[in-house]
């Protein structure tokens, strides 16, 4: 009878090899006993699967907080845009023309830079039927890749790993952050989480008692919980610095063999060893996401076998006093992209990268009392690369008055478009099994 977790290329028996001796003297002995199982499937496979060694790779960067699309790709040649903004409008002098109805703010000097070097797509008017104004269930929604009106158990990149990774190392897909986004959320526990390589430890316990889950579980399961604090980021403003979302866990021994695996994997000091030996080729500015990024061009030049990184800056929620705030994170998110792809390039890494960038909404066109705005809907995305089709996609959605649904832009991209691009252009899979159904792939590459 086969094992119902079979393992599918060589790579993994090595993999089991080396796990199975880090675990010897942390696991009970039916666990062990999984692994010499395992062993014995691994050993008969030949299959090969691509990984971040030798293939593409995708770096999702979430904006989380709901950016302000219209100051971000401005339409500075709009009057309904200024009629709209009298106070946190961009004046039409300080932007930087993309053609003569929209540009970038000087805040965005690094993308503009890149724009120019052909390394950067502007995706316009990005969104989904039937809105949601919530932070959670929009960012759910983005995540899992569903319908408005639907909730779906898996991450559309959890499904990714399902359906296109099987057998691949348990690194192939990597947030830096402590908490999983839900979009890793997969049937088969697939990726990692860790803040920094120092930090990021398996932690040595004992059983507990019949019945209970042992303290390393207990350990490595609460790494992948919000913290208390998170459960209250709905009506925190802008100090929303990540929305993961709930990852479901299923409780099985295999799925507490498959994440401790991981976790001992770790423990052999593979990613700690990377950053020790790679130095980056690039100067990055002194912020949480140029910090983020610099780790990730390290393990990419390390060799680490990821197909998929997962990084976030936060912030984006700018009810009160945008002005300032919303260009001090534009700032950071141009001069670290623009620092990442330095890197990438200077490795000789850049044609197998691409960046791609999402929030869960845009803002309201209509600025509010209080110097900020409000949640909306349609918002531009940014896919940045060496080998990205350069340039506007979409149109830019109409400002006019008559044109608004409740006050917000309609969107004319869905983002399961722009999923779908990525998926069957970069990551070489098909997207129909992945996102539900068929969506139209946007030519990105």
């Amino acid at each position: 009878m086969k094992h119902p977790f079979s393992l599918q290329t060589r790579r993994d028996f090595l993999r089991t090899g080396v796990l199975g001796g880090a675990l010897s003297w942390t696991v009970p002995a039916f666990l062990s006993n999984t692994f010499s199982a395992l062993h014995a499937q691994a050993a008969e496979s030949a299959t090969q699967t691509a990984t971040g060694k030798d293939s593409t790779i995708l770096v999702v960067l979430q904006m989380a907080g709901g950016n302000d699309g219209l100051n971000t790709v401005v339409p500075c040649a709009s009057d309904d845009y200024y009629r709209a903004r009298p106070k946190i409008g961009l004046p039409a002098r300080s932007i930087l023309k993309i053609n003569d109805y929209i540009g970038l703010p000087p805040a965005l000097a690094g993308f503009k830079d890149l724009y120019d070097a052909g390394h950067l797509s502007i995706i316009q008017g990005v969104g989904y039927p039937n809105p949601n104004r919530s932070h959670f269930r929009s960012t759910e929604i983005w995540q899992t890749a569903s319908d408005a009106g639907k909730v779906e158990s898996y991450g559309w990149l959890g499904r990714y790993f399902d359906n296109a990774c099987a057998g691949a190392d348990p690194t192939v897909g990597v947030n830096i952050g402590r908490q999983m986004p839900q979009a890793f959320n997969a049937r088969t526990p697939t990726g990692i989480s860790l803040e920094t390589p120092q930090n990021y430890r398996f932690i040595s316990g004992h059983r507990g008692a019949d019945g209970e889950m042992s303290a390393d579980e207990k350990s490595f399961r609460e790494l992948n919980q919000p913290a208390p604090e998170d459960a209250a980021m709905e009506n925190s403003g802008a100090t929303i610095g990540a929305i993961g979302g709930p990852v479901a866990h299923h409780g099985s021994v295999l799925d507490f063999l498959q994440r401790t695996a991981l976790d001992a994997e770790l423990s052999s000091d593979k990613i700690l060893a990377i950053t020790r030996r790679v130095e980056n080729q690039a100067e990055y500015p002194a912020t949480q996401l140029a910090r983020s990024l610099k780790l990730v061009a390290q393990l990419i030049a390390g060799g680490l076998p990821t197909r998929v990184y997962y990084v976030s800056q936060g912030g984006y929620d700018t009810h009160t006093n945008q002005a300032g705030q919303h260009q001090r994170l534009l700032q950071e998110l141009g001069d670290s992209v623009k620092a990442f792809i330095a890197d990438l390039k200077a490795q000789g890494n850049l044609p197998r990268v691409l960046v791609m960038t999402f929030s869960e909404f845009g803002r309201r066109v209509t600025e509010n009392a209080n110097g900020g705005t409000d949640h909306g809907a349609a918002a531009p995305m940014f896919v940045l690369g060496d080998k990205v089709r350069a340039g506007l996609h979409g149109q830019y959605p109409s400002l006019a008055p008559a044109d608004l649904f409740n006050g917000d832009l309609k969107y004319n991209v869905d983002f399961r478009c722009v999923y779908a691009g990525l998926l069957e252009t970069w990551l070489k899979t098909r997207s129909e099994p992945i996102l539900g159904r068929k969506f139209t792939p946007l030519a990105l590459v």
